[in-house]
């Protein structure tokens, strides 16, 4: 019995299955997924809770101010960690505000360097604002505090908002 020689070794030919293009054309596009790594940890679901309010203010109105401070607040923690422009926040925010939250903003990219999100390094640590706990103290002011996670670390964030020029702006921020 021989065997064969291996450079001459029988190949079997595998049908390549024909395409359909009426079923092809009915799928492309409907499954566009984006298959590009995510270094950022899943967003929580984002909790709110209301301290005891000094005024009284209709359900819906409150429910929407309370979601406003919490996507400010998301916001503001990503501009302070240089993941965000400033000026996404300049409508809702004061001068004073504004300004500190830009100057620390350029100092986290000088020490971080100019590269913002997935190019600083492996597994950076993102801000997610996990809760936010509000309380109404006047009919045209709210106080805030946000609990931030920094991957594994967690920090506070403090804010007042007031109704100035018949809008909602920050008119103090503090980190913790």
């Amino acid at each position: 019995m021989s065997t064969p020689h291996p450079l001459h070794a029988d190949v079997i030919r595998l049908r390549s299955p024909r395409p359909r293009h009426d079923t092809m054309t009915s799928v492309q596009g409907a499954l566009a997924l984006d298959l590009t790594p995510r270094t950022a940890p899943p967003r929580p679901r984002l909790r709110s809770t209301r301290s005891v309010d000094l005024v009284a203010v209709e359900q819906a109105a409150r429910g929407q101010v309370d979601a406003f401070i919490g996507r400010y607040l998301q916001a503001a923690v990503e501009i302070g960690a240089g993941d965000r422009p400033v000026a996404q926040v300049l409508r809702h925010t004061v001068p004073e505000v504004y300004d500190d939250l830009g100057a620390r903003a350029r100092t986290v990219s000088a020490v971080a360097g100019p590269a913002a999100g997935p190019g600083r390094g492996p597994n950076p640590a993102r801000p997610v604002v996990v809760g936010v706990r509000t309380a109404l103290i006047r009919s045209d002011a709210v106080e805030a505090s946000a609990h931030v996670r920094y991957g594994r670390r967690s920090r506070a964030v403090a804010a007042r908002f007031e109704i100035v020029r018949d809008r909602w702006q920050c008119v103090a921020l503090t980190f913790g």
